[in-house]
Order: structure tokens, then sequence, then C-alpha cells
């Protein structure tokens, strides 16, 4: 197949773009040349703009197109019009953030999807879910049953730009107490590669429809986690499980201070990891053991990311004060 990815140099695009490279397929790769342009030295490289200059697109004919870089939905559809006629299957990743009400448990791909007052807003970090979901939208009216639209929880694995992962496997290949969160809660994580291979073999099935793709169908918790990272890496950590509650009034900020974690009483948010992923694994999706994401990502990290600052997380410094202040709440317990 003629494969054009909008996007491909970055984590998950990366992981297509090695997919379908190892399929056989012929790979086109369109974006801006800003980010690791010295991947793939041997694949086809357009440059353009997808907010502007789309010309690089213009009168060249694709089997597929996969979409990993769409955000705006005006954006989006500058693209669509100008690849309707020359694309023959059109793969749009959205994300599980375009759903509007995480309070209900088991949200499946029928669930309500996010809107917007004002639809002409196109702040993506304000407006990220109702963005996408309007992307969709885009995406189903030009190419209708000949669309697959793809909504992902949190993606993991080698290359993660966001870091929201690498930050516990880091910290746990570290010697020393670390603090996790103790309340019991349920965890939905996604190797970007596993994403990949699936998705690639939904598109040479030239397959449709809208798939979560949020990992395994059973229940995944922090607790399983944590005992993944222990297993997984030889080290002398050790966790602390601390409660929400004094971890909240010691200023740790979810998903900042502390990634993965969103807190019992945030009741706005308790299904936002317990998305129904079923039919994307009647469909064929198959995750590897956590432990191997674990190990991976903590390869990369230590090959390609010596002195690389972690984006977020809490320094050393600061889970040690808040380790000292819940040793002497416990003392005077």
């Amino acid at each position: 197949m003629k494969i054009l990815v909008l996007g491909g140099t970055e984590f998950l695009g990366r992981h297509l773009v090695d997919v379908a490279l190892n399929h056989g397929h012929q790979v086109t790769i369109f974006n801006r040349g800003q980010t690791n342009p010295d991947l793939y030295p041997t694949v086809e490289k357009l440059r353009g703009q997808r907010d502007g200059d789309l010309s690089a697109l213009e009168n060249r004919e694709w089997d597929a197109a996969l979409d990993t870089s769409g955000y705006i939905p005006r954006v989006v559809r500058m693209g669509l019009n100008v690849l309707a006629d020359h694309v023959a299957h059109y793969t749009f990743f959205s994300s599980i953030s375009a759903y509007g009400d995480f309070s209900l448990p088991g949200i499946d791909e029928a669930a309500p999807l996010a809107a917007m007052a004002d639809e002409s807003q196109e702040a993506v970090l304000t407006f990220y879910g109702p963005l996408k979901a309007l992307c969709e939208q885009q995406v189903h009216e030009v190419f209708g049953d000949h669309a697959l639209v793809i909504r992902p929880g949190l993606l993991v694995g080698p290359y993660d730009p966001t870091d929201r992962f690498t930050y516990w496997v880091r910290r746990f290949s570290q010697a020393g107490p670390r603090i996790v969160p103790k309340e019991p809660r349920s965890l939905q994580l996604i190797d970007a590669r596993d994403l990949a291979e699936w998705v690639m073999h939904l598109v040479e099935r030239q397959k449709s429809g809208t798939f979560n793709a949020t990992g395994p169908d059973y229940r995944f918790t922090m607790a399983d986690f944590v005992e993944a990272l222990m297993r997984a890496i030889p080290s002398s950590a050790a966790p602390v499980w601390i409660p929400d509650e004094f971890l909240l009034s010691h200023g740790v900020t979810e998903f900042s201070d502390l990634p993965l974690w969103i807190a019992i009483s945030r009741l706005e948010w308790k299904a936002f990891f317990t998305i129904d992923s079923r039919r994307a694994v009647q469909a064929g999706l198959s995750c590897r053991p956590i432990e191997d994401t674990i190990r991976d990502t903590l390869l990369w990290d230590l090959r390609d990311r010596q002195g690389h600052e972690l984006k977020v997380g809490m320094t050393s410094s600061k889970e040690r004060e808040l380790l000292d202040a819940w040793g002497e709440q416990l003392d005077r317990c």
C-alpha cells in the first residue's frame, strides 16, 4: 500500500511509520520538518504546513492516510479537502478526551461527545476534547464509510514526549522510597507500538468506524502498575502509599507533580480510566505485558535521554519533603 502519514516523526507517528515499513508498505511523511527531521532517510518526506501550505499534497494518490496531528477542525478540513479525491481510506487519531462526561464508568463508543458553546474557538489546550470531537465530525463528513476514527487513552512507551509514564519508570529505577497514591483506583495504559500495529492491520483491511483504544479489556490498577514496576526493574525502590487527602493538602497536583494520578474525590473524572475497550479487543487489539513496556521505556530513557529533565513529576527534593511530612504525621498518630 501507498500510505501517507500526517506527522510521522514523534511518538505514535514514529511507531506507525515503523510498522508500515515493516509491513512492506510505501510510506510518505508530510510535516513541517521540525521534529526529528533526520529520521527515515529513505522515506519520502513532503514539507508544508497544515494550516497554510498544503501544496505538496496536491495531485498525489495514496491508498491510505494516517492523521496523527489533527487538533483544529478548520485545519483538519483544509487537509481533507485536498486529499478527499486522492486517498481511499482515512484514519484519524482522536482521543478519549472527546467524550463529554467522565462521571459515569464504562464509556463506550456511543457515549455523548464533548461540546463547546463557540465552535469557532481554536485554543487547543483549553478545548482539546471538544475540538477533537469536531475534528472527527469533519473526517466523517468527507470520508464517510472510508473513515476510521481511533480514540486512544494514555499512550506509553519509548519516545513518549509527555514523560507521564517515564516518570514512574525512572523513579522506580532509582533506590529509595517512592510516593504512590494509596486509594484503590483503575488505570488504563496502552503501548503506542501495540496501537500502531493494530491500526495498521485495520488499515490494511480498510476497516471503518470508531474504536476506543485504551488497553486490555480487563481491570488494571495503580497497585498492579507498581507491582509491575518492581518486577520489571531491578532496584531497591520501595512504594510509600499515601492517601489522596494528604497529597492534596500538601499541594501535590494531579498529572503534574504526580503523573497518572486523579484524586478519588474528583467524581467528575472517576470514569477516565474505565473506558470500554472491548470493541477494539474484539477487532484484534492485543497488548504486550506492561513489564515489557516498562523495560523498553527504561532502556530508551537511559540510552537516548541522558541528562533529560522530565517535563512532569516531583523533584527528588520535593518528594523527600513530602515523605518527611508524612512520617511526622504518622509519628503523631
